[in-house]
């Protein structure tokens, strides 16, 4: 069936234009009203036609076929939208779509390559980052000891008070018996800070250090005393000690009176650790004519960082006059609070000026250090899991590496 449109071309519409030139945005949307209602149901008024050029237009004389909107273009000629289904999706098709899209999947047989192993090699760790700034080196666990001695002597030695030197006796004597060494603690602090650190009372000792440099009539096995961490043995002192100073200066050779002390011991044990005094006295010498190492331990404040620059030329005055074999076996920064930049810059300084003599390992402030002296025991086993334990545990492999000790 064909339906004609009833009107006159418009008076802007050649009657002989050109199909080629005619394109789909020369159509006006609306239908031409004439078209009675029985036109097919797949017709919709509204719809605006396709912006496709191919779309097929061709004139007639105003007809309309099945599928196609006629605009009359006069009676010579007629303009055709083709609006047929192969050019438009209906509901079903774009459900059909939605679905299809929803439910693909991925082709597991596509397997992304693993790199050569060239390409694996070439990308390196990126090294640990200390507290000091350096990177954190390799502190492998030292193999148990089949047998024991002779022993490396070190001092620990710093003519500024309460910078931790008692402090880090105790606990990395404690850390290297845990390691399966045999420790030696010596008190040579007229204080008796140490001995009262591992819960022996300096004033009811039957005999101390200070009875055995003095000569008297007694073994040094008599004074060695046992403390709770296995492996650990600790020679005591008090007060009577400040006595020796006064009296050791009319003796021969009495610089070397400690060492002679030692050398009758030495072979029992594999450290033996000297808590010296705060001061650079004639004890203070004798320790380290005795030592075949000494640490500094250093505060990270400032007046501490100015006691090592003399402390360094009273070990360099030994070293020339006293001990060859000694040497610094390293600066230990304690008492560090990262959360203040003083601490952090202090502890700066120390490693720009001193470079690899400073230990990696450094020692935190925290408030159980202060309760282990109340405890009477060692850091590692009153709070063994806590940050302080684990620092001097690291301090005690760091020294044995240093040292190449067995």
């Amino acid at each position: 069936m064909e339906l004609h449109g009833g009107g006159d071309a418009p008076p802007n519409v050649a009657p002989d234009l050109a199909v080629n030139n005619v394109t789909p945005n020369n159509v006006t949307p609306n239908v031409t009203p004439n078209v009675t209602p029985n036109v097919t149901p797949n017709v919709t008024p509204n719809v605006t036609p396709p912006k496709d050029p191919a779309a097929d237009v061709h004139a007639s004389n105003g007809t309309v076929s099945k599928g196609t909107v006629s605009k009359g273009t006069g009676p010579s000629g007629t303009v055709v939208a083709d609006l047929t289904d192969e050019h438009y999706l209906d509901a079903a098709d774009l459900d059909s779509l939605y679905r299809t899209d929803q439910h693909s999947t991925v082709d597991e047989s596509f397997v992304v390559p693993a790199p050569s192993d060239d390409i694996a090699q070439s990308v390196a760790k990126e090294p640990l980052i200390g507290m000091t700034g350096r990177p954190w080196p390799d502190l492998p666990e030292p193999p148990p000891l089949s047998e024991h001695g002779p022993a490396l002597i070190i001092a620990m030695c710093n003519q500024k008070g309460g910078v931790g030197k008692t402090t880090t006796t105790i606990n990395l004597g404690a850390a290297l018996a845990e390691l399966g060494r045999h420790v030696l603690l010596v008190d040579f602090d007229p204080q008796g800070s140490l001995s009262v650190g591992l819960g022996v009372n300096p004033h009811t000792l039957p005999a101390s250090i200070y009875n055995l440099l003095m000569g008297h009539d007694i073994s040094i096995d008599e004074v060695i005393g046992q403390t709770n961490v296995p492996g650990l043995h600790i020679l005591p002192s008090n007060i009577d000690l400040s006595a020796a100073e006064i009296q050791l200066v009319s003796e021969v050779a009495r610089e070397q009176t400690l060492l002679r002390l030692l050398e009758a011991v030495r072979n029992r044990y594999d450290v033996i650790l000297i808590d010296c005094a705060p001061s650079l006295g004639l004890l203070t010498i004798n320790a380290l004519t005795a030592s075949d190492r000494v640490i500094m331990p250093l505060e990270c404040e400032f007046f501490a960082l100015r006691g090592i620059a003399l402390l360094t030329d009273t070990i360099a005055k030994v070293q020339d006059r006293l001990n060859q074999r000694l040497e610094i076996l390293g600066i230990l920064g304690t008492m560090y609070d990262p959360r203040t930049l003083h601490s952090r810059e202090v502890l700066e300084r120390v490693v720009q000026a001193f470079g690899d003599q400073v230990f990696h390992s450094v020692i935190r402030r925290t408030v159980k250090f202060p309760e282990t002296t109340v405890a009477g025991e060692p850091i590692t086993t009153y709070a063994p899991t806590s940050p302080g334990a684990e620092a001097h545990r690291s301090l005690a492999r760091e020294v044995l590496v240093r040292c190449r000790v067995r």
